[in-house]
């Protein structure tokens, strides 16, 4: 085991070889992604609820969100899952320079997903389109159009900061990747923040056609 690790330094002393240690990584994230994936199955199923209870109200609501904005943020989000997937490929393939470029791409587009939903926010709430009291609005048909909103910003705002921990995951991968932490041999960190960040990516393409798609 120490000449292994002689030769493997960034195998941790607890792991006989670098395909434990990756194993264990793959296992611990997915553990992990359950968990996310149970926290935003707990807003999907009061989505669900308050849908079937106002099926008009959710119809008429929905016509006030921007689906170009929804369908911009929902190309440039796949685009960033092809990106830091292609990342992985090129740490694979020893690639450094082309794996940092793709890390940098992926960031760039987890910001543009911020600023265009910036935008859409600031107009929601210049409108009044905010959650329970909160919200003044009164050109949606229907009772409690608020419960919408309610729930747009509760799994959209819930979704942004999970795109925000994905761009510190992804800059950490980054960084440790300009300094040569990781390469053909290692590169465990850079494929578990890749899966990471295709989930939210998956999210969201569950969310964007449950509200700009729902009439």
């Amino acid at each position: 085991m120490t000449d292994a690790h002689s030769h493997q330094p960034y195998v941790a002393h607890h792991f006989t070889d670098a395909f434990q240690q990756r194993e264990a990584a793959k296992l611990g994230v997915w553990i992990f992604l359950l968990t996310e994936i149970l926290l935003f199955g707990g807003l999907f199923v009061a989505y669900s609820v308050f849908r079937a209870w106002n099926p008009d109200m959710f119809h008429n609501a929905h016509k006030f969100l921007d689906v170009r904005m929804g369908t911009l943020n929902t190309v440039v989000l796949i685009t960033s899952s092809v990106t830091v997937a292609l990342a992985i490929r090129a740490i694979q393939l020893g690639r450094k320079k082309q794996t940092i470029g793709l890390l940098v791409a992926t960031l760039v587009l987890a910001g543009v997903f911020l600023v265009v939903k910036y935008f859409e926010y600031s107009h929601k709430f210049h409108l009044g389109q905010l959650p329970g009291k909160y919200y003044t609005f009164t050109g949606v048909e229907g009772s409690n159009p608020h419960v919408f909103f309610s729930i747009y910003f509760a799994m959209t705002g819930l979704h942004g900061i999970h795109v925000l921990a994905g761009m510190a995951v992804i800059s950490w991968a980054l960084i440790n990747t300009m300094k040569g932490k990781y390469s053909s041999e290692y590169f465990t960190p850079i494929e578990m923040a890749g899966l990471y960040w295709h989930l939210v990516d998956m999210i969201w393409i569950f969310l964007f056609p449950l509200f700009y798609l729902v009439g």
